[in-house]
């Protein structure tokens, strides 16, 4: 073979391969843009699950209980919260799914959170289904 079908060959086979790639690469981009804020809006921000656990269990029971077992509750869910937006940041460009639910600490802040699909036990607290923040 010559080289210039060699070329041609190898510039067709490249054009042909990223022609389905250009597709791929907006959702990709969006993923890992929203994976990347989410981590690091959680690593900054996982602190507000503190005041979130005293106001959610204060409401569902009263200020004690809120004042005592939401404080250690949200101080757990802070400490989680910070730990899976560092994960979310490191692995942003790897495609997965959403690690916390809801994303960001703000969203829903009547729900309960919950990590990697998963509830924290815990006595006075009351759980929701678990569902994709429609």
């Amino acid at each position: 073979m010559s080289k210039d079908k060699i070329l041609g060959t190898c510039i067709l086979v490249c054009a042909l391969m990223m022609t389905s790639a250009a597709q791929a690469e907006d959702d990709y981009l969006t993923g890992f843009s929203n994976k990347l804020s989410q981590g690091l809006a959680n690593m900054a921000f996982g602190f507000i699950e503190i005041p979130k656990n005293v106001i959610n269990i204060s409401n569902e029971h009263n200020i004690l209980v809120g004042l005592t077992w939401g404080v250690v509750r949200g101080v757990v869910h802070a400490a989680s919260r910070t730990l899976v937006g560092g994960a979310e940041f490191l692995t942003s460009p790897i495609p997965t799914g959403d690690f916390a639910s809801p994303a960001y600490v703000w969203d829903r802040f009547s729900e309960d959170s919950r990590y990697f699909g998963l509830y924290y036990p815990g006595y006075w607290t009351i759980y929701g289904t678990l569902d994709d923040g429609k």
